[in-house]
């Protein structure tokens, strides 16, 4: 099945949902289960990988709460339309104001949360990277979610549930999303790009998302080389292994993503070799390096050697 968008293969009067939504068809079950009944709850939180689909079952299912017809999710009532069309009056996102979500954001939210419905029964608000709250934020929102006016649903989503106060996370419903499987981020990125021969390093960088999977999927060469480096590093001579590399110091812009993809490779490495447990350590060093501004050709050059010559 191509998968284009969340709306492919639904047929009108017929429960058909999440169906181009990729994995975490237990999550999804429940959310369906949750509406035949009229069962949910008032504030949830959606946490997992950022790029598996959260934002995504939290729309489809932010149009569920809010269709208007009987047997919900009619795709064709008026909620249903003008939600589709991003013009719900009853729906609204909040995502961060640049690195945050500041306290101003939510008091806003607060007073338009005491306003009845327009279209629907109820109204429902996603606070999308809800890790992203500040403390302040997030003190200032813990009595909508104790306490949410009858006709409120509150969806946070997360991908770093250590920056979520715990008192936060006790009102909330919590849905732990799992990553996506690598053969279904395969077959995805196949269907949707015709992408016949994808690397094996592209799929173990995404790291179960299909988002970054995405953004990564025009850098074959580049993880390819990664791999290579970091797979030989035991057998090939520190000159080899810095003339290999190459092509990392001419990508200096996803140097985020080199180095959490070394950790992976390392990780797996240090199943059968213990030291590679060291070098994980050493790329945790040059990201620190890198935030305080340090060169970064200098900072991968300290970093392989150093690494080298632990595994030496």
């Amino acid at each position: 099945m191509a998968i284009e968008c969340i709306w492919k293969n639904r047929q009108v009067g017929e429960i058909i949902l999440f169906d181009a939504i990729i994995g975490n068809d237990k999550i999804k079950k429940e959310l369906i289960n949750s509406i035949k009944l009229n069962k949910y709850s008032h504030s949830y939180l959606f946490l997992g990988t950022a790029g598996i689909g959260k934002k995504l079952i939290a729309r489809e299912f932010a149009k569920m709460i809010l269709c208007e017809s009987k047997e919900k999710y009619c795709n064709k009532c008026k909620s249903c339309i003008e939600f589709d069309s991003n013009n719900n009056p009853d729906f609204q996102e909040i995502w961060p104001d640049g690195n945050v979500i500041k306290i101003d954001q939510i008091r806003t939210m607060q007073k338009k949360i005491l306003e009845a419905p327009i279209i629907s029964n109820q109204k429902v608000y996603i606070i999308d990277d809800a890790d992203a709250l500040t403390r302040e934020a997030q003190n200032c929102l813990l009595k909508t979610l104790e306490e949410p006016p009858e006709f409120v649903n509150i969806i946070l989503i997360a991908s770093n549930e250590a920056n979520l106060l715990s008192t936060v996370k006790s009102r909330c419903t919590i849905l732990k999303f799992e990553d996506i499987k690598n053969e279904e981020i395969q077959r995805y990125l196949e269907e949707k790009y015709n992408l016949i021969d994808v690397s094996q390093s592209i799929i173990e960088a995404s790291s179960g998302s299909i988002g970054k999977a995405e953004q990564l999927k025009d850098k074959q060469e580049l993880y390819e080389s990664i791999s290579n480096i970091i797979n030989n590093i035991e057998n090939n001579d520190l000159i080899e292994i810095l003339k290999n590399a190459d092509i990392i110091y001419k990508s200096q812009d996803s140097k985020q993503e080199i180095l959490e993809y070394i950790n992976i490779l390392l990780f797996k490495k240090a199943k059968e070799n213990i030291k590679f447990l060291d070098c994980i350590n050493i790329v945790e060093d040059t990201k620190k390096r890198l935030k305080a501004n340090s060169n970064y050709n200098m900072s991968i050059d300290n970093m392989l050697m150093t690494m080298w010559e632990e595994i030496h």
